[in-house]
């Protein structure tokens, strides 16, 4: 029976996610250059139409379509035919199987979306279009599938609350992928490595963060205690891992990083998001702090390893993603707040997580590359050298952010 609450909640949430892909687009584009700052963003918006399409013709039903061996789902709800007012009870038992579906199609937005920080300022348009349909046809539909709609690793007993194998770490693989095929950037100066405007970083930050309180307490399907758990644990995940990354980094760098605070957010954010609605509040802490300091290491390491993500992509949201469903078969609490019959961390659990975990991500990781190399077979994936030195925005859109 429809709900009317939990139908308007779930609308909200879905408004919520929607606003986070333009969020991204501000992140991301405060922290590259100002001669690439267009072209970032306009990646971010494109995948709201292009991949909104996808959806709509065939995706859905891909991913919650009647399952197929594990692997994939039917055909039955393509141009969402079946998908109407009624509930679909494995969907979602008190609202609209249409609002499920909204629901879903922002997560499908966002995804792909987030690889681009990876490889910002060297990647053809023409290219990125190929490659965005062709990522969320064979990496985020059928992970999507696997975990969320009835796949092999559901069956197995793989959870995810909100996406931090379908979301996170899919496409933080995807970004270490992109990295290694594409190349590093050619360096004009180091000014044009540093954010050109810290403002818009805030800007996408707080868009972010707001827009993951709906991202995660929708994955109750219902404004119940199970939403309101995973409500708080986003925000307090987020906050430990801010805070973490703050003092970690002023005592590394002997300086507080407006920047590298508003990226802790981000990360502690990414991290929680597997188990918000499966631990205690506690717990959300404990993955926060847990959060800043590995994924802190991360950025390092890709330093070190002189690995050209340009917004650290993989530091941040692959390893987040990884390291908060693993840590999800240790916190799980069997009953939240009042919530009961939910799953409990323990070794079974864990060793469910860590396998589920490492097959997608390793998944992710190769098919990204294959894909780029069928892409570049047709269509080069990268811009020439004189391309890059003018800036994407003025070589291949010919516009520009500024003009003063």
């Amino acid at each position: 029976m429809i709900n009317t609450g939990d139908t308007a909640f779930m609308m909200v949430c879905a408004a919520l996610v929607f606003i986070m892909t333009p969020g991204l687009a501000f992140f991301y584009g405060g922290l590259v250059s100002r001669k690439n700052v267009l072209t970032i963003m306009m990646q971010s918006f494109i995948s709201m139409g292009v991949v909104t399409i996808l959806w709509f013709v065939i995706g859905f039903s891909l991913t919650f379509g009647p399952d197929v061996h594990g692997l994939i789902g039917g055909l039955k709800y393509m141009f969402l035919h079946g998908v109407g007012m009624e509930a679909n009870p494995d969907y979602g038992g008190t609202i609209p199987f249409m609002s499920f579906f909204s629901y879903q199609q922002m997560f499908a937005i966002l995804t792909p979306a987030l690889i681009t920080g990876a490889f910002a300022d060297r990647v053809n348009f023409k290219s990125y279009l190929v490659f965005l349909i062709l990522w969320s046809l064979l990496i985020y539909i059928p992970l999507a599938h696997w975990v969320w709609g009835g796949g092999f690793l559901q069956q197995m007993g793989v959870v995810d609350f909100a996406g931090g194998i379908v979301v996170h770490a899919s496409a933080g693989l995807a970004a270490l992928a992109s990295v290694f095929f594409v190349g590093k950037r050619t360096v004009v100066s180091k000014v044009e490595m540093e954010p050109h405007n810290v403002t818009h970083v805030a800007l996408g930050t707080a868009l972010l963060w707001f827009g993951w309180f709906g991202f995660n307490a929708g994955g109750a399907l219902s404004a119940n205690s199970l939403a309101a758990t995973a409500f708080i644990n986003t925000d307090l995940g987020a906050s430990a891992a801010m805070v973490t990354w703050l003092i970690i980094s002023w005592i590394h760098e002997k300086t507080p990083s407006f920047v590298g605070v508003l990226t802790g957010a981000v990360a502690g954010l990414a991290t929680i998001t597997p188990g918000a609605g499966f631990v205690k509040p506690w717990a959300a802490i404990i993955i926060g702090v847990v959060a800043g300091i590995v994924c802190y290491g991360a950025v390092q390491l890709r330093k070190k390893l002189d690995w050209d993500d340009a917004l650290d992509v993989w530091g941040v949201h692959g390893v987040g993603g990884i390291i908060g469903t693993i840590l999800l078969g240790i916190f799980a609490a069997k009953d939240v707040n009042g919530v009961s019959g939910l799953i409990e961390g323990d070794v079974h659990q864990f060793g469910v997580q860590l396998f589920g975990t490492l097959l997608a991500s390793a998944y992710a990781f190769v098919i990204t590359m294959l894909i780029l190399k069928v892409v570049n077979k047709f269509l080069p994936v990268r811009v020439t050298p004189e391309e890059e030195r003018i800036g994407l925005d003025a070589s291949l859109h010919h516009e520009e952010a500024y003009h003063l």
